[in-house]
């Protein structure tokens, strides 16, 4: 009870405190957020003062994946969106600069440029017609608020698209060579000269017997510091352990399959006596059968010898009707297959159709509007046309095909039996050439002839149950074990004696950079790189993954940051060139006389003769020696030059002649040559150089 009247005297006083607490713990959380990045959380770049939102660009990621298809995943879209908004950001900068804007007119031609081959907004001539986008905008407006975000998007991206060209030609335009330049590029190609030639290679001197150091390495790169800019980078290494079935699951495995073969007994609830379920063998209905007990659904497909799994190809091909095969193993899983008919056909066969969709067919895009029954009434009538007169197939695809084949007559090419929907291909592959008739499929009706077809197979249509080969709890249990085991093991062990003590095999992941997503052996894991890259994970760290086929111990063996390369990176690139300055260094030293003749004698290497030779192209023997054979063509005829450090040996050239190029009327041609091979590389050039210069600050490791 005192204890309650003290706190009653002290009331106001809690509160004040605890409203303090508080107050102190929401300041924290917000510095603690600001922390997170120069604008918090919801800035993923900052680029040249410019911020991108993290919730739209996020949204921008997903919209782009979707659309990228079911292959596709977050790294391959993030990076994407990413050069995209790059490339907006730091191009409107530049077009907001020089003045340029965009006319509506503009922006109308570059959308049909862009939709000239889309079926939805083209009316009968084979044109975009504006009345046709303009219906288009109103129904998606309507009917489909996330469609319409989507072609808001489509006309911001062609309006910068119109900009960025807009901005593009006018560099082209000032790259424009002058004849003067024109006239030098025609001497550089032609003019040549001939000469006579020492050079004492720097394969003279063994490379053990040259020594370059790291420090040397080190001044090397400081010096020459915009050839050796490097990103942050990182090295790991790591073992797999592997959730595989072991041997005894695949025993298992294949009993289980086999069994499938065989009716079974099951007890029925209702009737409460046993009932005799029909197995793969004697089942009557082998669709149901298949998609109930196997892994991957029925198929009615006929295939070819080239169609089979490459182990059992041969034996299954020569089945007949009714035969069973199996269990047969193919990569990790188990197959049994039962013959359901044999026959000979073609393998290709070349076709051609007039696709007539009506409402609530696949792929029927808004503007299709006729039923079904008007559908079919107009396919009736176009198929009677056609089977009167072949020749009017083309011109009646191209007015009527609601399909991208109609641009070329309806021609389909040359397909292969499964490529096409079950009652199209059934048709081209059960009817002879030049069969013309009527076919309905989820994309409406098609009136179809049959072109040329392959000479006729060994085909077969199989009842296949496949049964994925899984690991067993006690097997993944293990794996589990294990890798735990290793983890703890190589807290303070040495990674790569420890996996060799346990026949692991150490895979090393070099120059891993912090967007990376991909590391090979694993797939794409951006949970292992955003790891390598944390500011409190160090050399030597080493931690457990979770990846989709087992575990990954792994362990950070490298981490720079982002500046100038390392002496061992920069090694393979810097050693060479070191080594040969040191080499051409000897080499001058241990020269005595000064003409070719002495030279050669006292290097026991002979004169040499070269004719012909150009700026344009400077081999000297089978070295190209840009150096040498400039420092030749600013020597007179009958002079030698100095000693020369070449790329591939020290050189001593004495110039014969000198054979100037005919002068030409006129050098605009070759002007014109050299201003064709730079305007196309310029937008790649600016853009690359813009981006060199800009001030861009990407967070976006801190978000995926």
């Amino acid at each position: 009870m005192a204890i309650l009247n003290s706190i009653r005297k002290r009331g106001i006083f809690l509160i004040l405190i605890i409203a303090l607490a508080l107050f102190a713990f929401i300041l924290s959380d917000v510095l603690t957020k600001g922390s997170r990045g120069p604008k918090g959380q919801d800035t993923i770049a900052t680029i040249n003062g410019t911020d991108i939102s993290r919730q739209s660009f996020m949204e921008e990621v997903e919209a782009t994946q979707r659309n990228m298809g079911q292959n596709s995943n977050t790294s391959q879209a993030m990076n994407s969106v990413w050069d995209r908004e790059l490339r907006k950001v730091i191009m409107d900068e530049q077009i907001e600069k020089a003045g340029i804007t965009v006319e509506k007119a503009q922006i109308d031609n570059a959308l049909k440029t862009s939709l000239a081959n889309n079926q939805t907004f083209l009316n009968e001539a084979g044109q975009v017609d504006e009345g046709k986008i303009q219906e288009y905008i109103a129904s998606i407006k309507a009917s489909s608020p996330e469609m319409y975000k989507q072609w808001l998007k489509f006309e911001e991206s062609t309006a910068d698209g119109v900009l960025q060209n807009t901005y593009y030609n006018m560099i082209k335009g000032g790259l424009r060579t002058t004849v003067a330049e024109g006239e030098q590029e025609y001497h550089f190609q032609n003019d040549n000269l001939n000469f006579q030639y020492i050079q004492i290679p720097y394969s003279k001197i063994a490379d053990e017997d040259v020594k370059v150091t790291d420090d040397e390495i080190k001044k090397y790169v400081s010096a020459h510091p915009s050839d050796f800019q490097v990103e942050a980078q990182a090295d790991i290494q790591y073992v797999l352990f592997s959730e595989a079935p072991s041997e005894a699951d695949l025993e298992a495995a294949k009993s289980a399959t086999a069994a499938l073969l065989n009716d079974k007994l099951e007890f029925n609830q209702d009737t409460k006596a046993n009932d005799t379920i029909a197995g793969f063998r004697n089942t009557n209905d082998y669709e149901e059968y298949v998609n109930s007990n196997s892994d991957v659904p029925y198929f009615d497909r006929w295939m070819f010898k080239k169609d089979l799994p490459p182990t059992v190809a041969d034996t299954l091909i020569n089945l007949n009707k009714g035969d069973i095969y199996g269990p047969y193993k193919v990569d990790n899983a188990l197959y049994i297959s039962k013959v359901l008919d044999t026959k000979k056909m073609p393998d290709s066969a070349e076709s051609k159709h007039i696709l007539i969709r009506f409402v609530g067919t696949m792929r029927a895009p808004e503007t299709v509007t006729r039923t079904k029954e008007e559908a079919q009434k107009l396919a009736d009538s176009i198929l009677g046309v056609v089977k009167k007169d072949k020749s009017k197939f083309a011109e009646l695809a191209k007015k009527f095909s609601d399909d991208g084949s109609a641009d070329n007559g309806g021609d389909l090419g040359n397909s292969t039996p499964g490529r096409m929907v079950p009652p199209f291909d059934k048709f081209i592959f059960n009817n002879p050439t030049g069969t013309i008739g009527l076919v309905e499929t989820d994309f409406g009706f098609h009136i179809v002839e049959v072109g040329k077809q392959s000479g006729a197979k060994q085909s077969i249509n199989l009842a296949t149950v496949v049964k994925n080969i899984e690991p067993s709890e006690k097997t993944v249990n293990e794996v589990f074990s294990n890798a735990s085991k290793f983890e703890v093991a190589v807290k303070d062990g040495d990674f790569a004696e420890l996996a060799k003590a346990q026949s692991l095999e150490v895979k090393p992941v070099n120059k891993l950079g912090k967007m990376d997503a991909n590391i090979p052996g694993i797939g794409s894991n951006r949970t292992i790189v955003n790891w390598a890259f944390k500011e409190d994970t160090k050399v030597g760290d080493t931690k457990r993954f979770s990846v989709p086929n087992g575990y990954v111990i792994g362990q950070l063996t490298r981490k720079n940051d982002k500046g100038l390369m390392s002496a061992t990176d920069a090694s393979a690139t810097v050693t060479p060139i070191l080594r040969n300055e040191k080499k051409a260094k000897k080499i001058r030293e241990s020269i005595s006389g000064n003409s070719l003749q002495e030279i050669a004698a006292s290097q026991n290497v002979v004169v040499q003769s070269a004719t012909g030779v150009s700026m344009a192209s400077p081999t000297i023997g089978e070295s190209s020696e840009p150096k040498a054979v400039g420092m030749a063509f600013g020597t007179k005829p009958g002079e030698e030059t100095q000693l020369i450090d070449g790329k591939t040996g020290v050189y001593k050239i004495k110039v014969l002649a000198f054979n100037p190029a005919p002068k030409l009327e006129s050098y605009v041609n070759f002007a014109n040559q050299l201003s064709s091979k730079e305007a196309p590389a310029a937008p790649s050039a600016v853009f690359n150089a813009l981006k060199k210069k800009a001030d861009i600050e990407d967070n976006r490791a801190n978000f995926y």
